[in-house]
């Protein structure tokens, strides 16, 4: 008979990463509504691990539940301030859609990534991040500004390139 994984910290742990495995091959293979599923079952076992928030918390995002996804990371980020992909995905559930989130959600998620970024300066899409939400705020040079960071550190990024010369383009266009 198999242990009771709640009365067996160990099978709970296996039972855990077992959980976010397959919920990180559901997110691979684009399918995070069923990565939800597990990777809940998951968060209900240990609310507490950092890689467990990470995965639901991208799985929220892509299924559009970003209120969830806001709840689930501002409590990991609470318990472990010090992740960089916390805070990562707290900006992008924060934001929601870029095209319809309001001044303040696009001011939280700025905030959220502004302190990804003082964890790590380098973090992974933070600057072509802010770059889009400056360009969806057609703030141009903040824009051109972010868009040229992404560009420093990663400098084949072919859609960083285009929108550092949107940016460019319309900065000069508004000093006009």
């Amino acid at each position: 008979m198999p242990s009771d994984p709640t009365s067996d910290p160990a099978a709970t742990r296996r039972r855990v990463v077992q959980l976010i495995n397959e919920g990180a091959r559901l997110l691979h293979a684009r399918r995070p509504g069923e990565a939800v599923t597990l990777l809940t079952e998951a968060y209900e076992l240990a609310p507490e691990d950092p890689d467990v928030a990470i995965n639901l918390g991208g799985a929220l995002i892509m299924t559009s539940r970003w209120s969830r996804a806001v709840a689930v990371l501002e409590q990991a980020v609470a318990l472990h301030p010090d992740n960089v992909r916390l805070w990562i995905n707290l900006a992008a559930a924060y934001l929601g859609r870029l095209e319809i989130a309001s001044p303040a959600a696009q001011e939280r998620a700025i905030a959220a990534y502004a302190r990804a970024l003082t964890l790590d300066p380098q973090a992974p899409g933070v600057h072509y991040n802010l770059g889009l939400i400056y360009a969806e705020r057609r703030d141009w040079e903040q824009a051109a500004y972010w868009f040229g960071e992404a560009l420093r550190l990663w400098p084949d990024d072919a859609d960083a390139a285009w929108w550092l010369r949107q940016a460019q383009n319309a900065a000069t266009a508004s000093e006009s």
